[in-house]
């Protein structure tokens, strides 16, 4: 039997920088990982193939509708959609493979089959021929992430009625593609089919999108998205969903309590997602969930068997990829007898549809409730050189300060590349800057970097140059 000092479940974005740092940090590791490739959710079915899919259809898009303003003609345009699907797979492979080397190069051993509790300090791993072996260990991360969310009432058969899993290996272009939820997961993969041609209508029971995102973006993104062609079904509770044939039926009621019914060939379900701890025995280790399914943490997230910690999407808090990262590299070094630290205020949030959005910090929502005086400035990206210069000009830069010190409380950003332009903003919020201080650097021109620049201009003395 393997002795270890730490043994991380999971190897995901979170499982996998744990694992790096504590070899790093001079500790003995191990990885289990359940599937026969690395990187869990992100690197195989979330971040990484949809990035790809979402870079291939926007380079078609810009050939069939932006290329000719630019005086660039297209003959014959034309897409393989298999061949994208293909690429994506590539992209996935090689980031694979870039962790299995991080995993070598660092002389983590690595462990497939699922991994449970026997005790808090031994693991059992048990592969697909269900043969199983044992390892001890003195500490645990649990790193298993998240799966989507299944609502009671949709029968999820994965071939008509998909999850997001489904959504990045279809065979073929959907015609009407309805998603159920428009936060971020539906939105980025209703721009993908809509730019290659599908009919998307999105079904959301709120009144707005990307909810957890300040309401102006809200407001843009929504304005931005139906003037691309996207159709939106706000305010309406999604009742059902049947299939017959190659037909999807979704029934839904609007606020008025009025039934609608909407008919497609797919419908993706994107309400979001819940933790993954299927088979690994908390029990026997006495571990405790509360009743979302995320595991019990403190502040260092340590659960409540000393020991034992654990991060990612299984725990509290956003479900990012690099919040789990952060929380990684957290607990490494927390059981080296380190000091770190995360403020989770200054975590960003990105939506990867075109153009992008990002935020960072308080809404003004979050400022309004805590009751907090604050002042705002907002500069449009179609005021600057850059994005009339690449016909990028849908969006804007709002920068939130506190009143009273003038320190940047929140940035908030729609336009090209806000998911770059939003470190910005995180690094203002780190260090405190005043939105004066942001004012008074030299920013390139033209870029759009200077919009945030304006931002700041406006609001410390509502003195923009360029507006």
């Amino acid at each position: 039997m393997s002795n270890y000092n730490v043994v991380v479940i999971g190897s995901g974005p979170g499982g996998y920088v744990a694992a790096i740092r504590c070899a790093q940090l001079g500790m003995k590791v191990a990885i289990v990982e359940k599937y026969s490739v690395l990187g869990g959710t992100c690197t195989n079915v979330g971040c990484i193939p949809s990035k790809a899919l979402l870079d291939s259809s926007e380079h078609y898009h810009n050939a069939e509708s932006v290329f000719a303003g630019h005086g660039i003609g297209t003959t014959r345009l034309s897409f393989d959609f298999g061949k994208m699907i293909a690429r994506k797979a590539g992209v996935v492979k090689s980031n694979n493979d870039g962790i299995a080397y991080l995993m070598k190069k660092n002389k983590i051993d690595v462990y497939t089959g699922l991994g449970s509790f026997v005790t808090k300090n031994k693991i059992a791993i048990t592969n697909d021929k269900g043969e199983k072996q044992e390892i001890e260990t003195e500490k645990v991360i649990i790193a298993t992430g998240s799966k989507p969310t299944k609502l009671p009432f949709i029968a999820v058969d994965k071939k008509r009625v998909i999850t997001s899993t489904e959504a990045l290996t279809l065979t073929e272009v959907p015609e009407h593609l309805i998603i159920i939820g428009g936060g971020v997961i539906g939105l980025e993969l209703g721009s993908v089919y809509k730019r290659l041609g599908a009919k998307v209508t999105v079904v959301e029971f709120l009144d707005k999108i990307v909810a957890t995102m300040d309401e102006d973006i809200s407001k843009e993104m929504l304005r931005i998205l139906r003037k691309d062609g996207i159709e939106f079904m706000l305010s309406h509770k999604v009742t059902g969903a049947v299939v017959q044939g190659n037909e999807v039926t979704v029934s839904a009621e609007n606020k008025n309590g009025e039934k609608v019914e909407v008919k497609g060939d797919y419908c993706l379900v994107a309400v979001g997602r819940v933790p993954y701890t299927d088979g690994l025995a908390l029990e026997n280790a006495n571990l405790k969930a509360d009743e979302k399914g995320r595991i019990n943490v403190d502040q260092y997230l340590e659960t409540n068997v000393p020991g034992i910690y654990a991060i990612g999407d299984v725990v509290r808090g956003a479900m990012l990829a690099h919040k789990a990262e952060e929380e990684g590299a957290f607990v490494a070094e927390t059981i080296a007898g380190q000091k770190p630290h995360i403020n989770y205020n200054m975590i960003p949030g990105v939506c990867y549809t075109w153009p992008e959005a990002a935020s960072v910090g308080a809404t003004e929502a979050d400022l309004k409730k805590n009751g907090t005086a604050y002042k705002t400035g907002k500069f449009p990206f179609r005021a600057l050189g850059r994005a009339r210069a690449s016909g990028d000009l849908d969006g804007f830069v709002k920068v939130l300060a506190s009143k009273e010190t003038d320190e940047i409380l929140g940035v908030h950003i729609v336009g090209a590349r806000a998911a770059d332009l939003i470190i910005e903003g995180v690094v203002a919020l780190e260090y405190r800057a005043s939105a004066e201080d942001i004012s008074r650097m030299s920013h390139p021109h033209p870029t759009y970097t200077e919009a945030f620049k304006e931002a700041c201009l406006i609001a410390t003395d509502n003195r923009a140059l360029n507006m």
